[in-house]
């Protein structure tokens, strides 16, 4: 892997406008290389991202939030003329992220972002984005995010596993995801897709309304159950299922607290939305 160190963080506006100009596949093979880039905490951006996602204060950052601080240096490379996807209508199918220390102190860290994994599906080819975060110490963080290109030919079987639905959970919390959720989002995230703003613009994608960001429900979960979690060491999986339509109301339920457990995110007629589950680091 060739790594290239970015100067600063990625200015956005010129990125959204190139991944708008790429709409066709030019390959089958991904980019050799990665980025990395500084990045600073700032506390009022992390203080406007609890409000958004439901985060109580804390001395800790949210486990999703270095998501926030490598976007744009993930968007550098999903827009980089060597991607062979275009970014808009790739769709996220799970994540897992992997804390190893608590996310305590953190001022500054070293993302660094690169794909790998490139696989054939049912309906396309999946890839890995691989995220990582780093502080003076060592790792700290690392995350990846599965995604699908449809209409991608690759050879070999095509394989689709997925997470099981979890069974032994109860009702914790409901919620409403209102339907300015997504441009709310967009201000602390960075992300932009259309088919996360309005409905006008979610239906130049193919939706009849626009759909909460994955992480967003991701990020809301992990809000929700708080304390049900361990602290780091721990890794987190969700996968995403049917997408939440804003408005909407969904419920969160989960197993009981410990060192392991699954929740549900479940709309109204028993539709679920995101299976998640939490284990030890080992």
């Amino acid at each position: 892997m060739h790594w290239q160190t970015l100067d600063a963080t990625p200015f956005l506006p010129p990125l959204y406008w190139r991944a708008m100009l790429k709409r066709k596949i030019t390959g089958s093979t991904l980019p050799a290389h990665g980025l990395r880039c500084e990045v600073n905490v700032n506390p009022r951006n992390v203080a406007a991202y609890r409000k958004v996602c439901g985060f109580a204060d804390s001395p800790l950052l949210p486990a999703t939030y270095p998501h926030i601080l490598a976007f744009g240096v993930q968007m550098q490379l999903l827009t980089d003329p060597s991607f062979p996807f275009p970014l808009l209508g790739l769709i996220h199918l799970s994540n897992r992220i992997r804390l190893h220390r608590p996310l305590g102190g953190v001022s500054h860290l070293w993302i660094s972002v690169h794909a790998q994994n490139l696989k054939p599906h049912p309906k396309g080819a999946t890839f890995d984005i691989v995220t990582t975060a780093r502080d003076a110490l060592g790792l700290l963080w690392e995350a990846q995010s599965r995604m699908l290109c449809r209409g991608v030919k690759l050879e070999g079987a095509a394989t689709d596993a997925a997470l099981p639905t979890p069974t032994h959970v109860s009702e914790l919390t409901r919620w409403t995801a209102p339907a300015d959720i997504g441009r709310r989002y967009a201000r602390v995230s960075g992300d932009y897709n259309p088919i996360h703003l309005s409905a006008l613009t979610a239906k130049l994608f193919g939706f009849p309304q626009a759909i909460a960001h994955g992480l967003w429900n991701t990020a809301r979960s992990l809000a929700a159950l708080g304390e049900h979690l361990p602290a780091a060491p721990i890794e987190i999986d969700v996968e995403f299922r049917k997408p939440v339509r804003l408005p909407s109301d969904v419920t969160l339920l989960a197993s009981a607290a410990g060192s392991s457990g699954e929740w549900l995110l479940k709309g109204a007629g028993e539709i679920e939305h995101m299976v998640g589950q939490w284990r030890p680091i080992t």
